[in-house]
């Protein structure tokens, strides 16, 4: 294929690979559709077209059928593997009529995997799929589920149907790529119930497709109050179960921002701590994770730790201090700044006099000289700063703190 030169004309200007299936735009420029759907339908604002910067008011799609007739014969001609016959876009009528068969309990499988064949199609399905209320439709079928599993009292081949039927509902709303009016639809105490049990008993695709659309409600959805402090406990207990079964890294990472948006309302900090967030989080920073992953699982413990609670988790593992004061100057500035932040809150509120000389036998007052002398960041020299002074007459006289670091001058 590398030795065959191709047309300039046969490749999508986006893609810049051999158009599959051609349409043109209002504009009149010509693009493979899964290319041009997924520019269209990712724009938040004005739709326009990418190679004439034109304002699309149409955003139908014309197949280029000649087009993709002369592509086919090129294939033919150079010995080229045939393109496949794209699939035509669906209709509303036949999601409707989809919907309609999908009330049926015995036909509820047999249409969600329907559903969920045609949403991966192509980006044209999704948009189609949300318009006549698809999302709706789950979002009422899986409350449905979860209230049935609830009464159902010990394992069936009915429950069994019921956690198929609800693992491929969640699945299809996290493939739609939901709009942000749907998104918001789904923030309710119901749904977000329903996804808590999903991750309670479901597989691990579904726990991971759970916990990712989670992510997206809260990431488009105005905070909540009365939401978020309803939370139940058992909701951080499903969480904490995504990160320490490592899932997948997508899962673990939405798994965090999601504790970063619930951690800061009532309290949802102590819920989580008394969950094992914080020996998870701790076990995982062991792992020595990518850098992003680091930053927010420390970003994560700087929230626990403004508990009580969080606090006596961390000192409660052996590893806990270590760990954190490992990671200053070792990652990134914002992994110094949290990790200084979580030690600053232990020196603060929970220093006994055993924390102070456990933090001097863990390396903490050396990694604290040296973050005041290198450009570690301006808060993450204040707050190592602080807690040198804090905690000068305790570490005064130890072998890591001699006359060359700068807790010398407040001996004078």
């Amino acid at each position: 294929m590398a030795e065959i030169e191709v047309p300039q004309f046969f490749l999508c200007p986006i893609s810049l690979e051999i158009m599959e299936d051609p349409v043109a735009l209002n504009s009149g420029i010509t693009y493979d559709r899964a290319s041009i759907e997924r520019w269209i339908f990712s724009s938040t604002g004005d739709h326009t077209c990418p190679v004439t910067k034109q304002h699309l008011s149409d955003l139908n799609l014309t197949p280029n059928v000649t087009l993709r007739s002369v592509i086919q014969s090129w294939c033919t001609q150079n010995a080229v593997q045939r393109l496949p016959t794209p699939k035509s876009p669906v209709t509303k009528s036949q999601i409707l009529k989809i919907l309609r068969e999908a009330k049926s309990p015995e036909m509820q499988i047999r249409c969600l995997k329907k559903l969920k064949s045609i949403s991966r199609d192509n980006e044209s399905n999704k948009r189609c799929m949300e318009m006549v209320g698809v999302a709706e439709f789950l979002a009422s079928l899986i409350n449905s589920i979860s209230m049935e599993l609830l009464c159902l009292s010990k394992e069936t081949q009915d429950s069994f149907d019921l956690i198929q039927a609800r693992e491929e509902a969640f699945s299809i709303l996290f493939t739609l790529q939901l709009s942000e009016k749907s998104l918001r639809f789904l923030s309710n105490s119901d749904f977000i119930g329903s996804i808590v049990n999903s991750m309670k008993n479901g597989s691990f695709e579904s726990r991971a497709c759970s916990i990712m659309l989670l992510n997206q409600i809260l990431e488009v959805t105005d905070p909540d109050p009365s939401l978020f402090i309803a939370l139940h406990p058992e909701f951080f207990v499903e969480i904490a179960r995504v990160l320490k079964d490592q899932i997948s890294p997508k899962a673990s990472k939405s798994a965090l921002k999601v504790l970063m948006f619930t951690l800061p309302w009532g309290r949802n900090r102590i819920k989580a701590a008394e969950s094992g967030t914080v020996h998870i989080l701790i076990e995982l920073l062991l792992d020595s994770p990518e850098k992003r992953a680091c930053e927010m699982m420390l970003a994560v413990l700087d929230l626990l730790c403004q508990c009580a609670e969080g606090r006596a988790e961390l000192l409660k593992h052996g590893a806990g201090l270590a760990i954190v004061s490992k990671k200053i100057l070792r990652v990134s500035k914002v992994a110094s700044e949290k990790a200084v932040k979580i030690l600053h809150s232990i020196s603060r509120f929970s220093s006994t006099p055993g924390v102070v000389q456990e933090m001097l036998q863990m390396g903490v007052a050396n990694k604290l000289c040296l973050a005041v002398q290198v450009d570690s960041g301006l808060k993450t020299q204040e707050g190592s700063w602080e807690m040198l002074k804090m905690h000068y007459k305790s570490w005064k006289n130890s072998p890591c703190l001699q006359h060359n670091h700068p807790i010398s001058m407040f001996s004078s």
